[in-house]
């Protein structure tokens, strides 16, 4: 059975024609970048994501990481595959030029990184996660530290990482007590334990630079009195060669429920000498120098939601075209008739298509967003830089946590289709649907995510950037309307916004009432609105396109693609949409029986 990973085509229709992307290479920032040449990356990514990347994925989930003496080993497979992304530059393929990378625009560095994730998280992971490293080191560094340490980490010979949980302050940060001491010629001594530390040792690379939150000593309480630090696991010289080893050791590693050949390790800073760290920044503004981070990891995790439900729905639909079981509903009656494809079945068909109209709707999300990331940079006016830059703020939570959540769901059903074999590690969909739950955790869990949305989000500029969106679902609708095979769905979607607007208006209101506690129990159920009320406008914008290619008279290949298209929008706006309005009503009752339970009452005393 081959596997895809991605529907390139899909990838094509999102880029080119959904997203137009050829208008930003229009921009002078992209000039050494044409379609033909990112179409050349694309194709380039796609071939070593499969053929070599992929070959390691169940190995290195069975072999795992191993901890030995302080030292984390990698599997054997993902050397020589590390090595050959580094040689082709894959890890800083949207790094921009003037930090050492290559500078693509987003949607083709995204792209890439969907088919290196797909392939196998933990190879991809070990190469890239310096870059983040480097960004931060970028922007609030001194010269001196970035002439240090960028270079190498966007090479990808030295390694990257994020020290800020602990096991006593998990999403409450502020709680941290790791300790940094002020020492004469300037530099720290740090004093802590940090847990889940993803890539925290490993042997791939020659030294690991990681970025730690601690207080110094003396500092207030709370996020305010948080400082980041760089820690490198060796010192550099002058002449940038390695020096000696720093005190920050790793006590071992978790063993988790997926992702297994990714270190996530206990680290320990300072206790059998004397860690050094050097200031990042200023002091006291290492939450904000953090968030400058986690806005790209949490794009990042989406996507990695995102990739293992791709690969995991194209596993299934190629597994219900080839296995044969069952006689056709139509023939049920007729002993004799053959047994047919499951993809002949009803509810195997509907899955299919819940799974499709996920996969499709959320990879057209992620673009939307990184177009406005993208749209932000090359803005002509401040306006519209400021339009863009509100937009990706207020939906970063729900492309984090959305993606992660229904990227699950996704694998789980691919599991379905398989029926008892995709239980078994004989098929890759049961890996997918261990790897693909650490993304609902990954970068704050989905409460986290949706209290940010509502305390933070929802409500900028007084409700101009929410009302924004709904203008841009509005004229989606209005384009819709204009054929007929749309009008109905645009009609229904049209239907929805004033909905949605009302739901929204309404726990604004109650958060900022004496029922706000009632507000938050509701947040991510309406972060999960936000989502599907994103699918239904994706997905709708995908068909509104599809019909003018269809009218405009599409080639003969691409029919299928576009007619399908169009299905897959009726599927989700006329089965799901309508559960989502239920959603809507549920959030605007605003029960607060969630409020009203005793610890007691939950049981299990």
């Amino acid at each position: 059975m081959a596997q895809q990973l991605i529907d390139q085509r899909d990838l094509d229709f999102v880029i080119w024609e959904q997203m137009k992307a050829e208008e930003i290479l229009a921009n002078e920032k992209y000039a050494e970048f044409n379609k033909k040449t990112c179409e050349m990356i694309l194709r380039e990514a796609r071939a070593i994501a499969i053929k070599e990347i992929l070959p390691t994925l169940a190995e290195g989930d069975k072999e795992g990481v191993k901890f030995e003496n302080g030292v984390v080993k990698t599997p054997e497979c993902f050397r020589p595959v590390h090595e050959k992304i580094l040689e082709g530059e894959w890890q800083s393929v949207g790094v921009p030029q003037e930090m050492g990378g290559q500078g693509a625009p987003g949607h083709i560095a995204y792209a890439v990184a969907e088919y290196f994730l797909a392939a196998n998280y933990a190879v991809s992971g070990y190469a890239k996660m310096g870059i983040g490293t480097a960004r931060m080191i970028h922007l609030y560094g001194t010269q001196e530290q970035k002439d240090t340490y960028i270079p190498n980490l966007v090479a990808g010979k030295w390694g990257g990482t994020m020290l800020l949980t602990e096991s006593c302050a998990g999403s409450d940060v502020g709680a941290l007590e790791t300790t940094a001491v002020r020492n004469q010629d300037g530099t720290f001594s740090l004093t802590g334990n940090k847990i889940f530390i993803t890539n925290g040792e490993h042997d791939l690379v020659e030294n690991i630079i990681h970025p730690v939150l601690a207080r110094i000593e003396g500092d207030p309480p709370g996020t305010s009195g948080i400082s980041i630090f760089i820690v490198p696991k060796y010192f550099v010289n002058e002449d940038g060669s390695l020096g000696g080893r720093n005190d920050i050791v790793c006590t071992g590693v978790e063993e988790k429920l997926g992702i297994h050949g990714s270190a996530t390790c206990s680290m320990s800073l300072g206790t059998k000498g004397k860690c050094t760290g050097f200031l990042l920044g200023e002091e006291r503004k290492g939450m904000n120098i953090m968030f400058n981070m986690i806005n790209g990891s949490r794009m990042g995790t989406g996507l990695q939601g995102l990739s293992y439900a791709s690969a995991a729905y194209l596993l299934a639909v190629n597994y219900a075209r080839e296995r044969i079981q069952g006689r056709s509903l139509a023939d049920f009656k007729d002993k004799s008739a053959p047994s047919v494809p499951i993809i002949e079945h009803p509810d195997v068909r509907r899955n299919l298509l819940w799974m499709k109209s996920y996969v499709d709707g959320m990879r057209s999300f992620f673009h939307y967003l990184v177009s406005c990331s993208t749209r932000m940079e090359t803005a002509a006016t401040q306006e519209e830089r400021e339009i863009y830059s509100d937009l990706f703020e207020m939906l970063t939570p729900s492309i984090k946590d959305y993606l992660a959540v229904k990227g699950h769901e996704v694998c789980v059903q691919a599991i379905q289709v398989f029926g008892g074999a995709g239980y078994t590690r004989d098929y890759l969909v049961e890996q997918y649907a261990r790897d693909c739950k650490i993304t609902s955790i990954f970068e704050g869990t989905s409460g986290i995510q949706a209290m940010d949305l509502l305390a933070r989000k929802l409500g900028r500029k007084k409700g101009a950037v929410f009302a924004h969106l709904l203008k841009e679902m509005q004229a989606t609708v209005s384009r819709a309307k204009e054929f007929e095979g749309l009008r109905d769905l645009a009609e229904d979607l049209e239907q929805a916004i004033p909905a949605f607007a009302a739901t929204a208006e309404g726990i604004l209101k109650r958060a900022a009432s004496p029922e706000f506690m009632t507000a938050f129990a509701h947040s991510l159920p309406f972060l999960n609105v936000l989502g599907d009320m994103m699918m239904a406008w994706m997905l709708l914008w995908r068909a509104e396109i599809s019909s003018k290619q269809l009218a405009d008279g599409a080639k003969k290949k691409d029919l299928d693609f576009y007619n399908g298209q169009v299905k897959t929008a009726r599927f989700y706006i006329k089965t799901i949409l309508p559960e989502v309005l239920g959603k809507m009503n549920a959030i605007n009752a605003g029960s607060g029986v969630a409020m009203e339970m005793t610890s007691a009452e939950y049981g299990g005393l």
